[in-house]
């Protein structure tokens, strides 16, 4: 359950809030590939760069997944579904998963067994193209398209609102509940710090839409690249 995995950082978080911290920033701005930064999300909106998007050039091929980073035999989206399981699945012989239950925050959801869930790159990966991506290299989108480093990056949700959000940013796109916006414009914006994204103007428009009617929380992210 993606809940689940950011609980387990709590203590982690709140000692990053703790100005002694020794590679806290006052922005995203100055943060170097390792570097943590915390600041308040509508903040870490006003400091994203605002530029046009272009695809050209885009193929999902450029993005390998899904990969067995630590060679455990569970590829990314294995461990993205053990991890966020609501009741754990039975793993079996190279990691084949039965049974087990899931939380799909986009539409307010429960998913028995693992056939009815993607796994979601809340930055699409054709997004993080169009916002930066296009310029790196191989071995950066693979590192993107795979990153277990920051529980917001990937989420386990109902395979009928992933393809229902495809590859729309939130200017086209948010999640049917109503009550998770927040939490995903919030986790949004800290996904396209994380990786050095930009933003286009309709996107920067309707994340800010959103984010009027949220708390301005704080959001403590540590920089991929």
């Amino acid at each position: 359950m993606h809940f689940a995995r950011t609980a387990a950082a709590a203590a982690v978080f709140a000692a990053l809030l703790i100005p002694t911290t020794a590679n806290a920033a006052p922005s995203s701005a100055a943060a170097a590939p390792g570097d943590t930064v915390t600041l308040p999300v509508r903040d870490a909106l006003a400091g994203l760069p605002v530029q046009a998007e272009d695809r050209t050039g885009y193929e999902r091929t450029k993005f390998k997944h899904w990969i067995d980073a630590d060679k455990d035999g569970c590829t990314t989206r294995a461990e993205v579904l053990k991890a966020e399981a609501v009741i754990a699945p039975v793993q079996g012989a190279k990691c084949a998963l039965t049974g087990g239950e899931w939380y799909s925050p986009y539409d307010d959801r429960y998913i028995q067994g693992p056939r009815g869930l993607d796994i979601d790159h809340l930055v699409p990966l054709a997004e993080a193209w169009d916002s930066g991506a296009y310029a790196w290299t191989a071995k950066e989108r693979e590192a993107y398209a795979n990153d277990l480093g920051d529980d917001r990056a990937l989420i386990a949700v109902s395979a009928a609102s992933n393809r229902s959000k495809a590859d729309q940013d939130p200017s086209t796109w948010l999640p049917p509940a109503a009550g998770y916006r927040c939490q995903y414009v919030t986790d949004w914006v800290a996904d396209k710090i994380r990786w050095g994204l930009s933003i286009d103007p309709a996107e920067r428009a309707a994340l800010a839409d959103v984010l009027d009617g949220c708390p301005d929380v704080p959001i403590t992210v540590t920089q991929a690249r």
